[in-house]
């Protein structure tokens, strides 16, 4: 195999559930060595959930290390000296008061990386409230944007805020900064707010904003449902039609195979062309629909279970859901070039599995300064 991009690059994560090790999980498999720093006796929450923690930490080392004991930076020093990149995900200031903020770990590596993910950035009133994914998209003001059939709120079926606010930024800033070091040798302090990362997924709330100058309130915006061009429609059977044809020739196909009247088509009325929508779905069943729509030029897909989409034709043609090797657990399915990841990842860690390495490096230090 060829190198990996991020090969001689080595992470310390001091983070742990979700944001920070998915981030350092694509560091991992784009060829980084990841050292997951870990509270002894408990080590990583996500552990409480193992086949979580199995997925998210492939690959990875584990030291055990109270952060809190007297010499606990002595022992990091050596490995703080040998690190790019360092990610942590504890409140603001925790890490100062560790004596292991980005000042002082400067003073040991200082062209190091550091990543500081929080909630709400290290200022202002809100840096020290704790949070999980949902409340950072209510204060937001986007958990309601979508609600069931009664008006409520629903529970979002992905980790907005944590995946998408939080570790893709992570990684695109940590991949920025190891790029500007290259060019200029100076290090950096990433912060990346989890808040302020889940907004920047949303570009249409903003447009709509430009263009009606007012915010988007629940379901009144064609990106969540308000026109009936992209909208759930129910079938004969109880199964939901996912409707996606905001463009002129999608829709004129789309209504075409469900002989709705070209006046309807056109129509302005959304209401009554969804209605009229509905009914005609509502005709016939899932299996039914999917034959009509099959290899048509047009957006429509019926709401699958996670068993049915793994079954699928289109995720084994994907081989997106591989075996380990010598049937282990498949590696999470990752937005990375086959070329840019490693081909076969070792399971992830045991608490402390790899204390060894603070005295390795601690070793490896003392004969440097020989």
């Amino acid at each position: 195999m060829p190198n990996l991009p991020l090969e001689g690059i080595r992470v310390l994560d001091f983070s742990t559930l979700l944001p920070g090790p998915f981030a350092s999980l694509y560091l991992q498999e784009a060829g980084a060595e990841v050292i997951k720093v870990e509270r002894p006796g408990e080590g990583d929450a996500m552990r409480m959930w193992p086949g979580d923690f199995e997925v998210l930490n492939k690959g990875k080392a584990s030291i055990a290390l109270d952060l809190k004991d007297p010499d606990a930076i002595q022992r990091l020093t050596p490995l703080i000296q040998k690190a790019d990149v360092l990610i942590e995900q504890f409140r603001p200031g925790t890490m100062d008061r560790l004596g292991l903020g980005y000042e002082q770990v400067r003073q040991i590596r200082k062209d190091i990386i550091y990543c500081s993910i929080n909630g709400y950035g290290s200022e202002g009133p809100f840096a020290q409230l704790p949070g999980h994914d949902m409340t950072y998209a209510a204060n937001a003001g986007v958990l309601g944007l979508t609600t069931g059939a009664a008006g409520d709120p629903v529970v979002p079926w992905a980790m907005l805020s944590d995946i998408a606010g939080g570790s893709y930024p992570a990684v695109i800033n940590i991949l920025l900064a190891l790029r500007n070091r290259d060019r200029n040798g100076e290090g950096a302090h990433i912060e990346i707010p989890l808040f302020d990362g889940l907004l920047a997924i949303m570009p249409w709330i903003f447009g709509a904003r430009v263009a009606e100058g007012r915010w988007p309130r629940a379901n009144d915006n064609p990106n969540i449902g308000s026109s009936p061009r992209y909208r759930l429609y129910r079938t004969s059977d109880g199964r939901y039609l996912a409707v996606c044809n905001p463009e002129e020739k999608f829709w004129r196909n789309f209504c075409n195979l469900i002989q709705l009247p070209a006046d309807m088509a056109g129509s302005s009325d959304t209401g009554v062309v969804t209605e009229a929508v509905a009914e005609r779905i509502a005709a016939r069943s899932a299996h039914e629909w999917e034959q009509i729509f099959y290899g048509q030029d047009l957006c429509c897909a019926i709401v699958k279970t996670l068993e049915e989409a793994a079954n699928s034709p289109l995720l084994r043609s994907r081989n997106l859901l591989q075996e380990g090797p010598n049937g282990s657990s498949p590696a999470m399915p990752l937005a990375l070039s086959p070329d840019f990841r490693r081909c076969a990842v070792a399971p992830a860690p045991g608490l402390g599995a790899n204390n060894r390495l603070l005295d390795h490096y601690s070793q490896y230090s003392s004969m440097e300064k020989r």
